[in-house]
């Protein structure tokens, strides 16, 4: 009778022990969320552009995943929105002047992504004015312009290094403007090297790149992939950007295209001669598909036509990345092709210009600086047919130096957002 009185005893005391815990651990209020405000998405007539935002986005996924991401953005049209909503479907796109308002008022940080400059100087000053909340830079060129600054320009770098100053933390993307920065008054508190955040999309289409690799011969594994540019983008030439007619601009251009262009039609023919693969011309932004025919196809001997493609439209960022990792590798005079090339280990080659501003240097900062040539300099172009042909007949060892490169790119990755996760805390 006693054990008996005692175990039910025992019974009732440990039943009122679990209900009172597991009581407590329903009533509990779990933790919040931290919450913080991506302000990125500067255009889309430029898969580059289009790029930053996934890429930061996947950076934060990866390295953050208890934090709550809003997208604040510029532009998420041209069938962007949809991409951006498929891959990251439990991002909130605050695009309303109401859910700026709630952003605000939520918001815990707020991180301006990745781009040429302070693009979004004037909101990351109204969160700082609004709000008092702490807010940090991701992946910048600084100052964002080359030669004499104007007026303006004068007064924006004001503005920026303020801002700048007074942020948890700045990264940008490459050396010269993180050495500029350090020169001209920028005293932000954590200043470092954080490459742009479209090294990390990973975006795909691959249906769409496999049918238009079958319906043009395109092996995998068997093309390299090439890019033309003018010195300035000719924005007056997409209907879209409503961009008026720039003489300058216009006048460089014509100046500079063959001068900038020839040596890529050269390395195009040198791999056409001296190895089996085919060549892909493509765009970079819209107004490279009738650059990338004028002179770069409609300018080479006809025996080369039967194994050159040239690309006829324009492109999102999901359809040319799943074409890039399909190809041997790029070159060309753009940025962010290459960028997310070498992201995923892929061969690229980058040529650049003063108008360019110092973003190409970023090859330098991770190793690359075999494959980074300034065109304004007779020695560096004389080295690119070379260096194209030597990744075209040499791909394993191609391929070790970008995944090389890869790695050191994904430690900065994590390094960044080993301090963004402490400055939340």
């Amino acid at each position: 009778m006693i054990i008996q009185t005692s175990r039910r005893n025992f019974l009732r005391t440990s039943s009122l022990a679990l209900a009172t815990l597991l009581s407590q651990n329903l009533g509990a209020t779990p933790a919040k969320k931290k919450v913080v405000i991506l302000r990125s998405s500067w255009q889309t007539v430029n898969i580059g552009d289009i790029g930053h935002t996934p890429g930061v986005l996947t950076i934060l996924e990866k390295h953050l995943p208890d934090v709550e991401i809003r997208l604040w953005p510029s532009s998420i049209g041209n069938g962007v929105k949809e991409i951006l909503e498929q891959r990251f479907p439990n991002v909130k796109i605050v695009n309303t002047p109401e859910l700026i308002k709630q952003a605000f008022a939520e918001g815990d940080f707020l991180l301006h992504g990745s781009g040429p400059f302070l693009v979004a100087r004037a909101d990351v000053k109204r969160w700082r004015e609004e709000t008092g909340k702490p807010y940090g830079i991701y992946g910048i060129t600084f100052p964002g312009f080359y030669g004499a600054p104007t007026e303006q320009q004068i007064a924006s770098l004001k503005t920026d290094t303020e801002l700048l100053t007074n942020a948890a933390f700045t990264f940008f993307r490459d050396s010269p403007s993180l050495e500029y920065a350090r020169k001209n008054g920028v005293k932000c508190p954590i200043m470092e090297f954080g490459p742009d955040g479209a090294f990390a999309v990973d975006l795909r289409n691959d249906k769409l790149a496999d049918a238009f690799l079958k319906t043009n011969g395109l092996t995998p594994g068997k093309f390299l992939c090439v890019i033309p540019r003018q010195r300035y983008t000719p924005y007056w030439e997409v209907k879209s950007r409503n961009t008026p007619f720039d003489a300058f601009k216009d006048g460089k251009n014509k100046e500079m295209q063959e001068h900038d262009n020839a040596p890529i039609r050269e390395a195009m023919m040198a791999v056409l001669d001296k190895t089996d693969l085919k060549i892909l011309i493509c765009p970079e932004d819209e107004t490279h598909v009738k650059l990338g025919k004028e002179v770069l196809l409609d300018k080479l001997p006809k025996k080369y036509l039967d194994r050159v493609v040239w690309r006829d439209r324009y492109w999102l960022t999901d359809e040319a990345l799943s074409t890039y990792l399909k190809s041997a590798g790029l070159f060309g005079l753009e940025m962010h092709s290459p960028i997310m090339c070498v992201g995923h280990g892929i061969p690229a080659v980058v040529c650049r210009f003063t108008e360019q501003t110092t973003k190409g240097f970023m090859w330098h900062d991770i190793g690359l600086d075999d494959w980074l040539f300034d065109m304004d300099k007779p020695e560096e172009v004389a080295r690119i047919v070379p260096t194209v042909l030597a990744i075209a007949q040499k791909p394993a060892q191609a391929k070790q130096k970008a995944l090389k490169a890869k790695q050191i790119v994904e430690g900065r990755q994590k390094a960044t957002m080993e301090i963004l996760g402490n400055t939340m805390k």
